[in-house]
């Protein structure tokens, strides 16, 4: 198994990339978290792998580091997921929001991922419970507070992106009340 790689990154076409090792090009599937992380096209790259052997087809998986790795690993193990969904989900949520999702059993987290339905949204959240929290090396389950989750779905709902909502939320505190935590998110994201 091939588990890590280091060489020169040559090629980045979202969501492939190709790494020269020592004169051998290594095409390799990336999440968006790592692509975006990638440094420029000629520079080193250190990547974790991980090989899909099939019938058909060897395919190298790319992750920048252990939590997505482990994460990625957790997804495929996931009844009906797919080394191609679980690269879908991680390129969607962070590792960290895939925990919260997990932790608080929040179904709409996944199903705003393309080609994760509610069905397959809630088999990751059962299969998953109180494991991805050691898959993703987290001594302890990730979880949001409520009011600050429900404050980010209503800002979800009134057409704000996921990055905008969270970032917005980032200060409220855990304990804040759900229509006061919109109105000050609401006012933090008119400055900006």
């Amino acid at each position: 198994m091939i588990g890590r790689l280091s060489g020169i990154l040559l090629e980045k076409n979202p969501p492939q990339i190709l790494v020269d090792v020592q004169g051998v090009g290594y095409e390799i599937m990336v999440p968006m978290s790592t692509f975006y992380t990638l440094p420029e096209q000629g520079d080193a790259v250190t990547l974790l792998t991980h090989l899909i052997v099939r019938e058909d087809a060897h395919t190298l998986y790319g992750f920048a580091g252990e939590r997505e790795r482990h994460a990625f690993r957790a997804l495929t193990k996931v009844t009906g997921i797919g080394a191609r969904t679980a690269l879908a989900v991680l390129s969607g949520l962070s590792t960290d929001e895939l925990a919260q999702a997990i932790a608080t059993q929040e179904v709409g987290w996944l199903t705003r991922v393309p080609g994760i339905g509610k069905k397959t949204a809630e088999r990751i959240l059962l299969e998953l419970k109180g494991k991805l929290a050691q898959a993703t090396g987290s001594s302890t389950t990730v979880s949001a507070p409520t009011g600050t989750l429900d404050v980010v779905n209503a800002l979800l709902a009134l057409g704000y992106s996921e990055k905008e909502a969270h970032a917005a939320t980032r200060e409220l505190p855990a304990d804040i009340d759900v229509a006061d935590g919109i109105r000050k998110a609401l006012k933090h994201l008119s400055k900006t």
